[in-house]
């Protein structure tokens, strides 16, 4: 049995010498005349040969395990009805990999082989197990069979880590729109092997409740990544890729449902190595912990980004009763600090009525700013009058207020 790899290039390692060093001439002659050195570049340390691995090697998970299996018969006898199994253990499994037919060959004539090449995408870490096994028959009608083991270790070859935010109470920003429930995931993949990589995919698989936005791109183009063209990563060296993953229309018609969503979705990353070798994986279902939004939910659903000194604007609060029960609401309106750069104008004390379960209710309040400076919405205070419970609810957005318009 052996391994299919790519081969590698021959690496040279030159003497530097000076004409006037002891034997310096000498080392010079055969450093030119060493068959892996580069034409033109004598002290670079690869050649431009190839050379075929000398060991096994290293395979990390992801990758595709290939191997050459030949049986070859070195006795002087004929062989009659060879069978060659090949099946792989792993820790949690055995796969049959034979690509020859399962029929028996009716034979195999003295110094003549039955050769058979494997192929397997890696996708267990641990100890593997290769098992050859081959049947056959002498012309005595003797049925004989042997087989033999090939131990070898999967390697990790990337460690990810993921971060996630959850954007709530946030405004627009130029190309892409945010919403309160919107979820940003922050993927950090490590390049854990001990040569460079290059990342030729990476990308979000969502679950069914969201849809994902990849954010890795320059201007919103996805033909010009962050990382260039050539997104070489190399030995421990870690990227950040970030996406926004937004909820599905249909799970707003029920509070519950969007409470419960923790599934976000899997990573598919493919890399390839200096020789082209390629490798895939994706991560298992990722999960996030859901925000609790307790008794009643507000979110800012409109707020002016700007607003001049001394004057009035409005915003629009959506208000959802995520309890399991009717709620009689009552709206307070208060000027915490009297250094507060925003002041409530309106009505204070309003009654916005019966707010049944998993509805909203949206309002339409007016503040003024006199203050100049990035301002923050505070202030804002439910009662639930049937408890006699209040809610309070501060620093629901932000608003820059300039001294004029220009």
């Amino acid at each position: 049995m052996m391994r299919l790899t790519k081969p590698t290039l021959m690496p040279h390692q030159p003497l530097l010498t000076e004409s006037r060093d002891l034997c310096g001439d000498v080392l010079n002659r055969l450093n030119d005349a060493e068959i892996a050195r580069t034409p033109g570049l004598g002290n670079f340390p690869l050649g431009n040969l190839l050379t075929l691995p000398q060991n096994f090697g290293n395979i990390f998970l992801g990758e595709t395990f290939s191997s050459y299996i030949s049986v070859h018969n070195d006795s002087s006898q004929l062989c009659k009805e060879i069978t060659l199994k090949a099946d792989l253990q792993t820790g949690s499994q055995r796969l049959s990999l034979s690509s020859v037919s399962s029929q028996p060959i009716p034979e195999l004539q003295p110094d003549h082989s039955i050769d058979d090449v494997i192929h397997h995408e890696v996708k267990e870490l641990g100890t593997h197990i290769l098992v050859c096994a081959v049947s056959y028959m002498l012309t005595s009608g003797e049925r004989m069979q042997f087989r033999k083991f090939f131990k070898f270790q999967v390697l990790k070859p990337l460690d990810v880590k993921t971060k996630f935010y959850n954007a709530e109470n946030v405004k627009d920003v130029p190309l892409i729109t945010l919403q309160s429930d919107e979820v940003y995931l922050e993927a950090q993949i490590q390049n854990i092997t001990p040569g460079p990589i290059y990342m030729e995919h990476v990308s979000l698989d969502p679950s069914q409740q969201y849809t994902a936005l990849e954010l890795n791109s320059k201007d919103g183009k996805f033909d010009h990544p962050v990382f260039g063209i050539m997104d070489c990563l190399s030995p421990n060296d870690t990227r950040q890729y970030l996406y926004c993953l937004t909820p599905r229309q249909e799970l707003y018609a029920d509070t519950r449902l969007l409470k419960g969503v923790t599934n976000i979705g899997k990573l598919d990353i493919v890399w390839k190595t200096t020789m082209g070798e390629r490798g895939r994986l994706q991560t298992s279902q990722l999960q996030r912990v859901a925000p609790g939004y307790g008794d009643i939910r507000l979110t800012v659903e409109s707020v002016p980004d700007t607003i001049a000194l001394e004057s009035t604007f409005d915003i629009v609060c959506r208000i959802t009763n995520c309890c399991e029960r009717t709620m009689d609401l009552t709206l307070v309106l208060q000027n915490i600090t009297q250094s507060s750069g925003l002041l409530w104008c309106g009505v204070s004390g309003r009654q916005l009525g019966k707010l049944p379960q998993n509805e909203s209710l949206d309002i339409t309040l007016s503040l003024i700013a006199v203050i100049p400076g990035l301002q923050t919405i505070s202030g804002l205070r439910l009662t639930d009058n049937f408890l006699k419970r209040t809610y309070e609810h501060d620093e629901i957005s932000q608003i820059f207020v300039v001294s004029s318009h220009t």
